[in-house]
């Protein structure tokens, strides 16, 4: 991969402070609104910020990880980083959209990396109904909550909830269920990507649900549609041998 300059940004933790102190000191580094590349230190949540703050500007995002898990992450190391770039190789990613109408008629708009999730916000259980592509699937689940995962974000919080692992390949969104209570053996399902869903918020007043786009969040949900967004394609960049293709197989293997 062809590259003039790159930036160099650090989540707020010691080990990525002090990671980022000394790449900076060791190679020549511009700000990230001038770079062609973006070096981000940290974990998988400070990659999911990454991400979501240069999208839009379409600069690829290459992370190494200075967090905990480090899943989006290549492995750390001051060494040939120039190099590196130079070798990585390029996953594109495509976000979901996420519009909530919320109880007081309000409109709301969010992008999801990973996955776009609806959580009971009092301590009676949420009430959704569900509709794909106009059609009502599900008249009623009573649950905590429900999501709709893309392949990149099905071995995060979806995987969590017992949602499969979809290769990142899968024109695929995995949509599962979050404690389900009715119907009480329901495991989720598989939609083609191109799937336009509806969930809507049955008693919304009482038993109020938020809507979740990876960081962004919006209470009081009383409808929420959730379809791929096609405009916007983040990029991540991956050591040859690292790539992120390989490890959500491997993900799939993890005793």
């Amino acid at each position: 991969m062809k590259f003039e300059t790159f930036a160099i940004v650090a989540s707020k933790n010691k080990e990525a402070r002090e990671a980022e102190a000394r790449l900076k000191d060791r190679y020549t580094h511009v700000a990230p609104e001038e770079a062609d590349i973006v070096v981000a230190l940290g974990g998988d949540g400070f990659m999911l910020q990454t991400l979501h703050a240069y999208m839009e500007r379409g600069k690829p995002i290459f992370g190494m990880n200075r967090g905990s898990v480090g899943f989006l992450m290549n492995t750390y190391s001051d060494e040939n980083l120039p190099d590196r770039l130079a070798e990585c190789e390029a996953i594109d990613l495509t976000p979901l959209k996420m519009a909530v109408e919320d109880i007081h008629g309000v409109h709301h708009e969010a992008l999801a990396i990973n996955e776009v999730a609806l959580l009971r916000d009092t301590r009676l259980a949420a009430k959704i109904r569900i509709h794909v592509d106009g059609v009502v699937r599900m008249d009623e689940m009573i649950c905590d909550g429900v999501l709709v995962a893309t392949p990149a974000g099905s071995t995060a919080y979806n995987n969590a909830v017992h949602g499969p692992i979809l290769p990142l390949d899968a024109e695929l969104l995995a949509m599962t269920p979050i404690s389900a209570f009715r119907p009480r053996h329901w495991r989720g399902a598989l939609l083609p990507r191109n799937a336009k869903v509806v969930f809507e918020i049955l008693d919304p007043m009482q038993r109020r649900v938020r809507a979740g786009a990876d960081f962004g969040e919006v209470r009081d949900a009383q409808t929420v549609t959730v379809e791929v967004n096609g405009t916007v394609v983040p990029r991540l960049l991956f050591d040859p041998e690292h790539n992120l293709e390989e490890r959500i197989i491997k993900e799939q293997f993890v005793p």
